[in-house]
């Protein structure tokens, strides 16, 4: 893998689909952005998101990843990867839409192999079509890391379930039709159960969620009041929510990395272009200065290495290997590494990097954010030394 801030792939239908994407992220949905006034910080609605859901499943991005019967093509983890990276390197307010991050067929994740024919028809397969959306209510207050405290409860009644409790950062919740949410069973201390549930049910409140750092209103409260759920909206068998909830873990937690390297790659490139244009005492470019030069060094290979590495786990994944220790370590050295690399972006804009709207400044929020989303850094360490230990034995 060779560095470059446009990266070119071997594959020529992975290539043809890399350049389709930068040419819709660049043209079309940036006028879609900038007609409209959208921002990171609009408050986004359906009227806003469903156009680019239909036309990003037209153009062949949304639900991409999918198997063919399900309307996608079937791409391996790391043809995936490659578009996530390109969405995240655009610096568009609306690419979470565009591959289906955002409420859509990504949101959804891998719950499509639990579900009934029913399920499939009424749920899922219009989220694929961009009709519906979704979100996923796992998170409580108290029940972040350690999901298994959640106090959330599915008590059995007759041809279904009642369901009680409060789930917090249920992303896309403000325009989603339906929650996955997971709940424990009344009484048993260990069993957990995944549901569908209608935002429009008696008993459910969807609440405006707290705003995260970034700014962004993409977050929901589900308050859960004796909801009545019917059998028929139960995730495969009683007692298998959590793992549903979780069975992808190694590969979310890697594919939530491509998504970090694009920030950290637009990052890289607005700050050498920003080193190029902005003249010092003297009439010096800013790029003239060794102190900057060695910045944009040490960004550029850290970027690299990174980089390099989460392709490589990702490659290991295709190839039907076991890649825990290897995506715990990425999502901790991307993570980190991102960081730093929006930390000297920072610096090297100076003043404008400080101000709110500045695309620099709204990116060092969002990457901060990762090193605690999807998993803390201290979690993704625990978790090597657990590799570490059992590799031993």
């Amino acid at each position: 893998m060779t560095f470059s801030l446009r990266p070119s792939y071997p594959d020529p239908a992975l290539s043809e689909l890399v350049e389709r994407l930068r040419d819709y992220l660049d043209g079309e949905l940036a006028d879609y952005e900038r007609e409209r006034g959208i921002t990171h910080t609009s408050r986004l609605t359906r009227a806003d998101l469903e156009p680019v859901w239909r036309r990003s499943r037209e153009l062949g991005f949304y639900g991409v990843h999918l198997p063919e019967e399900y309307g996608g093509r079937g791409l391996s983890l790391t043809a995936l990867a490659a578009l996530k990276e390109e969405v995240g390197a655009s610096g568009r307010v609306l690419g979470h839409s565009v591959l289906g991050d955002m409420g859509g067929p990504l949101r959804a994740g891998d719950i499509l192999r639990h579900a009934t024919d029913h399920q499939l028809a009424t749920y899922l397969m219009p989220v694929v079509r961009g009709e519906r959306a979704c979100c996923f209510s796992l998170t409580e207050t108290d029940a972040g890391s350690d999901v298994r405290s959640m106090r959330t409860t599915a008590v059995r009644d007759g041809g279904g379930y009642r369901l009680t409790g409060h789930k917090v950062f249920s992303t896309a919740g403000p325009f989603a039709d339906f929650a996955i949410v997971v709940a424990r069973m009344e009484g048993e201390e260990d069993a957990f159960s995944a549901f569908l549930v209608d935002l429009d049910s008696p008993g459910c409140e969807v609440r405006e969620g707290a705003t995260p750092m970034s700014g962004e209103h993409i977050e929901s409260d589900i308050v859960l009041k004796d909801c009545h759920v019917p059998a028929a909206n139960l995730l495969g068998r009683e007692g298998e929510g959590m793992r549903i909830a979780l069975g992808r873990v190694t590969r979310n937690r890697l594919l939530h990395c491509p998504s970090a390297l694009g920030a950290a790659r637009r990052a890289i490139e607005l700050s050498r272009d920003r080193a190029l244009s902005r003249t010092v005492a003297g009439g010096q470019p800013l790029i003239g200065l060794q102190a900057i030069q060695h910045k944009l060094a040490d960004m550029a290979a850290t970027f690299y290495a990174a980089r390099s590495m989460t392709y490589a786990a990702l490659a290991t994944l295709d190839a039907g290997g076991d890649a825990r220790a290897e995506a715990f370590m990425c999502k901790l050295f991307v993570g980190e590494t991102a960081f730093r690399i929006l930390d000297e972006a920072v610096q090297i804009h100076g003043k404008e990097g400080l101000t709110q709207g500045n695309e620099v400044e709204y990116l060092f929020r969002k990457i901060r954010m990762f090193r605690v989303l999807t998993g803390t850094s201290e979690i993704q360490r625990n978790g090597i030394a657990r590799e570490l230990v059992r590799r031993a034995r």
